[in-house]
């Protein structure tokens, strides 16, 4: 399987086989198929049993790069598998969008990095992520697919070989892991191109049962999320009844 530009629908593609993730996952991992099947449905509960002691909200950065290893890896797999109709209607939102030069913030498993190589008006795509077997993975991923040229992995966004600005931006299911998501989106909107658009959520909420230790939910922060976002970028509409939005800067 490749993720070149064709005919077919970046979603369908995805809805296909995950972009082959199983195949990646026991290749990367050194599992067989059973023992991935059996570790997948308990990988949201083994990385929430790291938080205790090991993730502190005044670093993040540190838990994210160091503490989770390869398990990020599963728990995505797990949820963009489980949840495919919706990840492939994020990915038809993404499509209505992409174009250029495409910043993957926080790229995870790179389900969304790999959906804009198969994008016609998609140029490059960077994924941006502190976890280095995130990165690794998303990497051997784009080899294995055979788009490894127009594909680049980075730790932060200060790297000097990124683009100076960037006509489509993805962060997905990372604002609320941040510690300042809202110095984020000033960030964000500094490094798009004027015509470019910023396909976002957020879910600031800890869970009704404690089972998303790792979001922030600070009203103070939570606020000043929200003024950020309204002060900086107007939303522009698509149809899908999703969370995940489209935003280009306020001029």
């Amino acid at each position: 399987m490749t993720v070149s530009p064709s005919a077919e629908p970046a979603a369908d593609r995805f809805l296909a086989d995950g972009f082959d993730l199983r195949l990646h996952l026991q290749e990367y991992l050194g599992l067989d198929s059973q023992t991935l099947e059996q570790r997948l449905p308990h990988s949201r509960q083994a990385l929430a049993a790291l938080h205790p002691g090991g993730f502190d909200e005044a670093s993040p950065e540190r838990f994210y790069e160091d503490a989770v290893g390869t398990s990020h890896l599963l728990e995505l797999a797990d949820w963009h598998l489980g949840s495919c109709d919706y990840i492939a209607d994020t990915i038809r939102v993404i499509e209505q969008a992409a174009t250029g030069q495409v910043l993957d913030f926080g790229g995870g498993i790179g389900t969304h990095a790999l959906a804009a190589l198969a994008m016609e008006a998609v140029d490059q795509v960077w994924v941006v992520d502190l976890n280095p077997h995130n990165r690794a993975f998303v990497a051997e991923r784009a080899r294995r697919l055979g788009v490894s040229s127009r594909l680049h992995c980075c730790r932060d966004l200060d790297d000097p070989a990124l683009p100076a600005r960037f006509d489509t931006l993805i962060c997905l299911d990372v604002l609320e892991h941040l510690s300042d998501p809202a110095g984020q989106l000033e960030i964000f909107a500094e490094r798009l191109t004027g015509t470019g658009v910023a396909a976002l959520n957020w879910y600031f909420f800890k869970g009704f049962s404690g089972e998303y230790p790792f979001h922030y939910d600070d009203p103070e922060l939570v606020e000043r999320f929200f003024q950020t976002l309204q002060s900086r970028y107007l939303e522009v509409f698509h149809p899908y009844l999703i969370t995940t939005r489209l935003y280009r800067r306020q001029r």
